[in-house]
Formats: structure tokens, sequence, C-alpha cells
């Protein structure tokens, strides 16, 4: 078969029309975003995934582990899921998105692969008007442009870290005290209000005191 740009339809020839660099470039952050959610130690967390309601497995008492640190949450998947979905609602899930890019990103080996995950990373959450733009300074922003030519393991470092510390003191605190988080603390019924209530009485008393109050048993 000749490739001169016909192929053969219903026994006539028609013109093949190939695929513009605009719609090759809008396949390649399609492609990214798949990749988001299968790749790394957080290969069971899906992002992107649209969803109004938590896990139903998790229980009671990992959700409160969640709740000893931005640390803590971030060891458990579940953890990662439920607070992925919380910064959805207020639109805002490009930061985990890129922190979880990142991570993966930098247990890559392949010099060839570093390469086109590196551009990847820099099409989707990057440069100006990127579909997931991460908001970080223009001096940071410059410097990953400049190692995209040969990118290495460190290059997103800079950004990465600002964006944990983003959520780690502005959206982690939100998230302890949103619906999504109260209701997978709460949710077991009576015994698990009592062990949160046990807790909330020792350091939120009347007084401001951290003494237990015996009306909360």
């Amino acid at each position: 078969m000749q490739d001169d740009g016909l192929c053969w339809l219903a026994g006539k020839q028609m013109p093949v029309q190939w695929p513009t660099d605009r719609q090759k470039d809008k396949e390649r952050k399609s492609r990214l975003s798949l990749f988001l959610t299968k790749s790394g130690s957080h290969e069971n967390v899906s992002p992107s995934k649209k969803t109004a309601t938590t896990p139903s497995n998790i229980s009671t008492e990992a959700a409160l582990q969640w709740s000893d640190s931005f640390e803590e949450l971030l060891k458990h998947s579940d953890g990662v899921e439920t607070f992925s979905q919380f910064l959805r609602t207020e639109f805002s899930e490009e930061n985990i998105e890129f922190w979880l890019a990142c991570e993966e990103y930098k247990t890559t080996d392949s010099e060839t692969k570093l390469l086109s995950k590196a551009k990847y990373i820099y099409t989707i959450f990057i440069e100006s008007d990127a579909p997931k733009e991460i908001n970080i300074d223009y001096h940071t922003k410059t410097a990953i442009q400049n190692n995209m030519a040969k990118p290495t393991k460190s290059c997103f470092e800079a950004a990465q870290i600002k964006v944990y510390s983003l959520m780690k003191k502005d959206s982690y605190p939100r998230f302890l005290q949103s619906d999504i988080y109260l209701r997978l603390t709460r949710r077991k019924g009576p015994g698990a209000t009592m062990f949160r209530r046990r807790s909330r009485s020792c350091v939120f008393n009347d007084r401001g005191e951290a003494t237990t109050e015996p009306s909360a048993w």
C-alpha cells in the first residue's frame, strides 16, 4: 500500500487528514492526564477522578490519623485521594496533582523518560496558560523553563516545595474543618463521636483549659 496521502473507503480513494500540530499537542496533554493517575507509589490515587463521595472503606480511626500532621495524611493513599477531593471543591486540585507528578518524576532513572516526563509536567502545570497551571513566582518558572533542554531529577524541586508549603499551611487546616473530612471522622456512630468528643474536650473546654469535662462522657 502506498503512503501517498490517500486511503480507500467503500471502493473510493479519499484524502487522508493528517493531524495538525495543535491536535498532536492536545493529544499529548490528554495522555499526560492519564499518566498522572497511574504512576509511582501513589498508583492507587486518582487525583483527576471526579467524585462527590468519599471512599466507603475508610475507618474513622484511619481518618483521625490524618489530623496528626500533613505528612501523615500524605502517607495514606486514601488520605491523598480524600484531600484531592477537597481541593477540587476549592478549584485547586492542580497543587496535589503537581506534587504527585513530581514525586513520581523523581523515581525515573531513564534519561529518555526523564526528558519526556519533564516536558509533560511542564506542559500541564508550568507553562503560561497550561491546563492545570500552578501558581508559582516568575523566577521559579523561568528556572524550570531553562532546564527543559536537559532536565534533572531536581528541576521541579523548588516549585514542588512552594506548592507543598502552600497546601500544608493553607489548604490542610481547612481540610480538617471541611464536611468531607468531618463526615469520615463522625460517620461510625456514637462510638466514633464519643472518641472525638473526648479528644476535643481536652483542648476546647469553655474556659480554654486542657481539662476534662464530665458532661462530655
